[in-house]
């Protein structure tokens, strides 16, 4: 029999631990005051995506998709030499056609919940993050990298294809004919000419982590509302027509114009001190 008819890990999703809560068993949320800090805790894997990480991967980002208080997000990894492998080719292995097909919607929703996060989201990239595990780096809005990381989507040399949205997210960073050699070679780009292509957006020498962090504390500082709003506007608009975005960007607009966050952000510029933001 495949392995999905196996019988599942008990999932834990949303149990509260001594240093955040845990989403089955290789998906951990910390806190970091407004900033909240989505751990790939698969070590002994390298961060591959086994079916039962995929659903906690979903599961914690719903979460945190419906915690207002989560202003940004942090997509970090365990593990000190990669930060995702990409699909767990291991269990791959022993499905039947009929498993994979049953499996492909679970698969989706983890990148597709990474994508969809309503609040700016950054991963921060530590060694290897190929195949689904650039993806789900592809998915957050900015990249922070440092020397040891190598980036790629190799999927084309085991036989298949970017499926967490490489196709689509890869192009609308670097460009339809940079995207089309990087899937067709499957090759693995270092972290310098990573930042050079535009594959990363902000390189370190060490600790992307820290650096991630830090960057999502800084954005953090801003108006959760109109974080929200500007995040929409950036997805929504891209590749419409200048018009068409542009009544993007008003609908975008016309929902913080009035919120409480519109007001405090005025009246605090105004008495020179810094905003206390409703979050409305």
């Amino acid at each position: 029999m495949g392995a999905m008819s196996e019988q599942q890990p008990e999932q834990r999703d949303g149990e509260r631990e001594r240093d955040g809560v845990r989403y089955g068993e290789h998906v951990v949320v910390r806190r970091h005051g407004y900033v909240a800090e989505l751990v790939l805790d698969r070590p002994k894997a390298m961060n591959a995506v086994s079916t039962e990480m995929a659903r906690s991967i979903a599961a914690a980002c719903d979460a945190l998709a419906a915690d207002p208080s989560a202003r940004v997000t942090v997509l970090t990894s365990s593990h000190d030499r990669a930060f995702c492998v990409g699909a767990d080719l291991k269990e791959r292995n022993s499905f039947t056609d009929a498993d994979l097909m049953r499996q492909r919607p679970t698969a989706r929703a983890a990148y597709t919940g990474v994508l969809e996060l309503p609040m700016p989201a950054i991963a921060a990239v530590r060694g290897f993050a190929l195949g689904g595990g650039f993806e789900l780096a592809l998915a957050c809005d900015l990249i922070v990298a440092d020397a040891t990381a190598v980036v790629g989507l190799p999927e084309v040399s085991v036989g298949v294809i970017p499926g967490g949205g490489g196709t689509q997210l890869l192009p609308r960073r670097v460009g339809a004919a940079r995207a089309a050699e990087l899937v067709f070679t499957a090759r693995r780009v270092p972290a310098a000419e990573a930042a050079g292509l535009g594959l990363v957006d902000e390189l370190v020498e060490d600790d992307a982590r820290g650096a991630a962090l830090e960057l999502g504390a800084r954005i953090a500082a801003n108006s959760p509302v109109g974080l929200r709003a500007a995040k929409r506007a950036l997805r929504l608009g891209h590749g419409l027509d200048v018009r068409a975005g542009l009544e993007v960007e008003d609908a975008a607009w016309r929902s913080v114009a009035f919120s409480g966050d519109r007001r405090e952000g005025v009246a605090a510029f105004n008495e020179k001190r810094a905003p206390r933001w409703p979050g409305e």
